[in-house]
Formats: C-alpha cells, sequence, structure tokens
C-alpha cells in the first residue's frame, strides 16, 4: 500500500501506476458535475476561483449531511464521465489528483497526459466507509448547491487505487469519448 501525501507533486504522482493501491492523507475537494460548470464558467469569464487549483485533488462527490458527533454522512465517489467536459480546463491550471469511480474520456485522458495528473477510483456503496476516513469537513463555495457545495475535507489514510496514471495507463479497457 502506497502512502500519497495531498497535494501531491508530479514528481509523486508520476511514480504511481495504474493498479497500485494508495491511502491518501491531506486535502480533498468535492465537487460534482454543477460545481465543474460554476468553476469552468469563472474561467472562461476571467474571473477569481474561490481557491487555488493548483496541486488540488478533487473528489468527485456530494457528502450526505453529517450525522450528529461526525464530521460528514456519507461521502462516495460519483460517476467521473460526468466531469469530462470540464475535467481538461481544470487541469490546465494545476489541479493534479481527481477521484471518482468509472471510466474517462480520451480527452480528459490526453488532458491527464499533459499535466502529468493521475486519476483514482474510490469504492462506490462504500461511501459510508469513506466518511469514516474524514477527519474534518470546510465549506469552500458554492453553498447554494447544497450537497454539491464545494467542501474541503482533510483525509487520513481514504483508500483509493490509481486507475488511470499520468502516463495515460488505465484499468478500463479503453476510455471512450
Amino acid at each position: 500500500m502506497i502512502q500519497l501525501k495531498l497535494p501531491a507533486s508530479r514528481e509523486d504522482l508520476a511514480k504511481l501506476r495504474a493498479g497500485d493501491a494508495v491511502l491518501l492523507s491531506g486535502f480533498l475537494y468535492t465537487a460534482r458535475d454543477a460545481a465543474h460548470q460554476r468553476l469552468v464558467k469563472l474561467l472562461n469569464d476571467d474571473e477569481p476561483l474561490p481557491f487555488d487549483l493548483r496541486g488540488a485533488a478533487i473528489y468527485y462527490a456530494g457528502p450526505s449531511p453529517a450525522p450528529e458527533g461526525l464530521p460528514i454522512g456519507s461521502c462516495g465517489p460519483t460517476t467521473s464521465a460526468r466531469m469530462d467536459a470540464y475535467a481538461p480546463a481544470l487541469l490546465r491550471q494545476g489541479h493534479n489528483v481527481m477521484v471518482g469511480k468509472g471510466p474517462r474520456s480520451c480527452e480528459v485522458v490526453a488532458a491527464m497526459k499533459e499535466s502529468g495528473s493521475v486519476y483514482f477510483a474510490a469504492t462506490g456503496g462504500a461511501g459510508a466507509l469513506l466518511a469514516m476516513r474524514v477527519k474534518a469537513v470546510e465549506p469552500v463555495c458554492f453553498e447554494d448547491l447544497g450537497t454539491e457545495a464545494i467542501r474541503k475535507l482533510t483525509v487520513e489514510d481514504f483508500p483509493v487505487i490509481v486507475a488511470i496514471d499520468a502516463e495515460g495507463g488505465g484499468l478500463f479497457a479503453a476510455q471512450e469519448g
């Protein structure tokens, strides 16, 4: 099992290969398609972003409300393909780690290779277990989106698999567009 501290450097990400089991510790930002759409609109409008994307790790999740005494409710991954229209623009801004589930488009894989980024798969259907690895949660922006608002999660030993590495090697039969 590989331990990876977030934010991760390009050098650390370059060492990873598809299929590697990794434990992430540090910061993950949650963002789903509505938040991605807003971030790309801000970029297109030359507006400032609400957080620095350089080195950012984004988890495609919309956590459920936290039960009393816990920092977060269930927070399993959502289907990553829904972010494929937006991911290349964010990767060009220095975002380098994506966490979700399912295959990615050829365009995303090409953008990953250009930027030295990595896509990790988290286990779908295990949101309650993954939530146990979240130690703290801070709101970041887009609170009007409810569960799809962007939040900064502090995670410890968050289990993932390298689904697509920085060289474009992947676990999926084909990344299709």
